[in-house]
């Protein structure tokens, strides 16, 4: 017994720490960097619900713009593969925008009324909410690209590495960058509840001083990024050193350092589809045309379908095809609605959760899924994704069913049969502790999949649209989120508007009932036709 747990022990954490290399520490800095960005969530739930009069549907609405940006992943990927000397370069542009975007939100707090009057407080923050993404999307599709240039393809000698450590060294990579971006969610978690310990006794002033606080502390984030693409650039160069001492010619080094193995040739569908998005986004968007926002969607997703034919076409036809399925079962599980904010007001204004109490829900969701990760890699490994999907989404609607229970009054139930020992934030905390590690198990296999079998000198540009595409799943789920709202209205208390929360059970019940049967329904699809993944 004891030598089985040894055994795993060993396999599930000592491995991993052992095929730990310092080439993968660039690009975990930087999606280290992308988890620390929940820096102001939770700052920024409270500063829309307390100074701000925009209701869930619009709020949804904006969660839908502010995601769209994800998409340019596509050419902006194509790009890093053509410039890929000169990557860093669209690293410090994403760090710019991160600054603006955050920069905006603490003037909005520190100094609201000199902001007012440039401009309404409204677009102020709208504008911050479109710039964040969109410096984030630059950073991400250069970070993907760093995690390919991780894995060298050649030892210290310049010999080619083997298939079986190549494909461990991808899976480890890619499990790693979640983990980094899961760290930078403790972290941040961890910092709002010191800065929160003594919310309840806060003046509505001091609050607001602490939402500057952690603003300027959020400028730590493109710091963070811009570091990673620096340290990149000494590890290549000290590997370049060892190459040349190895004895390789100048032509050599710089093929295995600072190029891919192969020449990338432009391909123009990609930037055409990319600025195809771009004119319809601003055409669509700016325009009073009813359903812009769906429009938009539908022609984004005919866009990032014709790319995906486009690039597939240099697979074999049997992974072509696994690759389509399994992107299609992703895309539907990503896709279904969630609550959206009528959820959280809930929360803090009847359920009486505050600042710090979300925070510590955070933490726990970040260090929970850490560990989860780490524990079900070996699952990962041996699993397919459609299996993996079909768990995911049973857990899932299983666990939706303590946020009904506790709308319906089920803590008030347990509180009054347990002592008020299991009260609604005992509820919270359980479910939140089973739920947390289940939401980021079912990208990492496709992820090392695509870094595997992509073609070497394009594994970029698939990573971007693969990933535009699973990300657009997004945008339907925001668009889904904006619906319901809009048929089940919920709204939270404002100086021209009472709270309102009838309408919460059975949206929260609607949403159980589709994120259950859709994916599963997608699976069971995918898996008689002739896209049938076993990957």
């Amino acid at each position: 017994m004891a030598r089985a747990v040894g055994g795993w022990i060993e396999r599930t954490f000592v491995d991993l720490a052992r095929e730990m290399r310092w080439s993968f520490l660039p690009p975990l800095m930087v999606y280290f960097a992308a988890g620390v960005a929940g820096l102001t969530s939770v700052v920024g739930a409270f500063f829309v619900k307390d100074h701000l009069d925009l209701d869930a549907s619009f709020l949804a609405g904006l969660t839908f713009w502010a995601g769209l940006p994800w998409v340019l992943k596509m050419p902006l990927g194509h790009l890093v593969d053509l410039i890929w000397r000169r990557k860093a370069a669209l690293v410090l542009l994403g760090a710019a925008l991160i600054a603006a975007s955050l920069l905006i939100m603490y003037g909005l707090i520190a100094e609201r009324a000199a902001m007012a009057a440039v401009l309404p407080v409204e677009v102020w923050y709208v504008t911050s909410v479109l710039l964040a993404p969109s410096g984030y999307v630059v950073q991400d599709v250069v970070a993907d690209a760093m995690t390919v240039e991780a894995v060298p393809e050649h030892d210290r000698e310049g010999n080619p590495i083997g298939e079986a450590e190549s494909k461990r060294a991808h899976t480890t990579m890619q499990t790693l960058g979640r983990f980094a971006i899961i760290s930078g969610l403790v972290g941040v978690a961890a910092l709002n509840i010191f800065m929160f310990d003594d919310v309840a006794e806060m003046s509505a002033a001091e609050k607001a001083g602490t939402y500057a606080d952690i603003y300027l502390i959020a400028l730590a984030i493109p710091v963070l990024s811009v570091t990673g693409v620096a340290v990149a650039a000494v590890l290549g160069r000290r590997r370049a050193a060892a190459l040349r001492a190895a004895g390789l010619a100048e032509a050599r080094v710089d093929a295995l350092v600072y190029a891919p193995a192969e020449r990338t040739r432009p391909d123009w569908a990609i930037f055409a589809g990319g600025g195809a998005f771009v004119v319809l986004s601003l055409g669509l968007g700016t325009s009073e045309i009813p359903y812009s926002a769906e429009l938009v969607f539908a022609a984004t997703l005919g866009v990032v379908l014709f790319l995906i034919g486009r690039l597939t076409r240099v697979l074999p036809v049997e992974r072509a095809r696994a690759l389509v399925g399994t992107a299609a079962i992703i895309f539907v599980f990503r896709a279904v609605p969630l609550p959206g904010p009528g959820l959280t007001w809930f929360e803090i204004d009847v359920l009486r959760f505050d600042e710090r109490f979300l925070s510590v829900l955070s933490l726990v969701t970040s260090c929970l899924t850490l560990f989860g990760m780490v524990v079900l890699r070996p699952l990962m490994a041996t699993w397919s994704i459609a299996r993996i999907v079909a768990l995911l989404t049973l857990v899932g609607g299983v666990l939706s069913l303590p946020n009904i229970g506790l709308y319906y009054g089920l803590h008030e139930w347990t509180a009054a049969h347990t002592a008020g020992i299991v009260d609604a934030r005992f509820i919270a905390i359980l479910d939140t502790a089973i739920e947390s590690p289940l939401g980021q198990v079912a990208m990492i296999p496709m992820l090392a999949w695509i870094a595997r079998n992509a073609p070497v000198e394009l594994k970029a540009t698939f990573f971007a649209v693969m990933a535009s595409f699973t990300n657009l799943a997004l945008s339907a789920s925001s668009l889904l989120t904006k619906h319901l709202n809009a048929v089940f209205v919920v709204t939270r208390e404002t100086e021209t508007v009472a709270a309102d929360y009838s309408a919460l059970g059975m949206l929260l019940v609607v949403v159980a009932l589709i994120g259950v049967v859709a994916p599963l329904g997608a699976i069971l699809v995918v898996q008689l036709s002739r896209y049938r993944t076993a990957d």
